[in-house]
């Protein structure tokens, strides 16, 4: 009953997470649009009220006409909708999911003990600081260089460093899927963080010195905007984090944290591209083109890098007997079925059938031989962080059998 209520809470908090991620994302993704797409205002009015750019739009069958103040305008208007709530309801559906996910069952999905052998509550409290040490990190990098000259450049570049170091450390601290998803959940702690303390604050206290009549001092727009900025760059590698938890080549691979740098650099190259893409139309900037360029170079190289060797597959050759490798008929059902019994009927057997795979009788196995030789040889994704403590040789005895022709008989 406790995995059943378990796996409803996961899809109906990743549904929640989902829909709340999507409303935070377009939004983000809709101002970096209309900043870079607003023109100097052609109407005297506007100019005079304090308006530095404008935007005609047309959507929906209807016109737009957003309007961006310098720094406040003259006067409060009666309603005004702030962005706030998509940001903190992704955040909290996202860390219910991932506590619900891997802090709950952290000795199963949390750690490797192949990668450090540490307890289940040790590794949960080093994630959680993974998230409160990389965001007090990053924030006094903006403290400390945000504002000099050149600051822009200085942040990205010891951002860049930090988010590299951290990547190495989770990939060798926790299971590599869970290592991917908590440097994603690590720049999305971060992202929410922005707009809690400094984005939102900052707005509040251009509010009060608008209705108090005192001047409102430009800093606060220069610094939300700032770590708005670094939100939206910050959105692509994260996404890919995310989803690479359904794709066991990355984060299984020897060098899984090079995957996943090189992955987060490709996606914030391409965000950089549709960021200058606005600008361009408007003849501000050259074509980025080099951007996009880059990602999809990176993304293809790491394509070729971690392509599978090949392997001749005897089930779907129709060998019988030997292969290439010199496997015979001998790697038969009973010399793989102890190191079945041992490593895999407790989750694949009578009691427990994850996945709604089961393994423990001849007719099941034949029909998901393949999965097996993929998940247990290939990507070594199972036992599922090695939770069983399969060998390196009961590997090679899986691998022996299956090009021998994946015999049950």
């Amino acid at each position: 009953m406790e995995s059943y209520l378990l796996d409803w809470a996961n899809l109906l908090l990743r549904w929640a997470h989902v829909i709340t991620a999507i409303a935070w994302v377009g939004s983000s993704f809709y101002f970096v649009f209309l900043d870079s797409s607003l023109t100097p205002p052609v109407d005297e009015d506007l100019k005079r009220q304090g308006v530095s750019g404008e935007l005609w739009a047309l959507h929906g069958g209807g016109f737009y006409h957003p309007v961006k103040f310098a720094v406040a305008p003259p006067k409060l208007p009666s309603h005004t909708h702030w962005f706030y709530w998509e940001s903190y309801s992704t955040w909290l559906t996202g860390f219910a999911l991932f506590t619900v996910s891997y802090l709950w069952s952290a000795g199963t999905y949390l750690v490797d003990k192949s990668v450090m052998d540490w307890t289940p509550g040790v590794a949960v409290a080093a994630a959680l600081a993974f998230l409160v040490v990389f965001w007090l990190a990053y924030d006094g990098i903006c403290r400390v260089f945000g504002q000099r000259k050149n600051g822009d450049a200085i942040v990205g570049a010891l951002v860049a460093v930090l988010v590299c170091i951290a990547a190495w450390l989770a990939c060798h601290w926790f299971a590599g899927r869970a290592a991917f998803l908590l440097v994603g959940a690590m720049l999305a702690t971060s992202m929410s963080a922005n707009v809690f303390f400094w984005i939102i604050p900052g707005q509040h206290t251009v509010v009060a010195q608008i209705k108090s009549g005192q001047p409102v001092d430009p800093i606060h727009g220069k610094r939300g905007k700032q770590r708005s900025v670094h939100n939206t760059y910050f959105t692509l590698p994260v996404l890919f984090a995310m989803l690479s938890n359904h794709y066991s080549f990355t984060y299984s691979h020897p060098q899984n944290w090079l995957v996943l740098i090189l992955m987060m650099f490709a996606g914030a190259a391409i965000r950089q591209f549709f960021v200058l893409r606005h600008g361009f139309k408007l003849g501000r900037n050259s074509h980025p083109w080099p951007y996009v360029a880059a990602g999809v170079v990176v993304i293809l190289g790491v394509v070729v890098w971690l392509r599978p060797a090949p392997v001749e597959n005897a089930i779907n050759s129709g060998a019988g007997g030997a292969t290439s490798t010199g496997a015979t008929a001998q790697f038969g059902y009973e010399t793989v079925k102890p190191v079945l019994e041992q490593r895999c009927y407790m989750c694949h057997g009578a009691q427990v059938q994850m996945k709604n795979v089961r393994l423990d009788s001849p007719e099941s196995l034949k029909s998901h031989a393949l999965a097996v030789y993929q998940q247990a040889v290939v990507t070594k994704i199972m036992p599922l962080n090695n939770a069983t403590g399969i060998t390196d040789a009961e590997r090679a005895q899986i691998k022996q059998w299956f090009e021998a022709g994946a015999k049950v008989d």
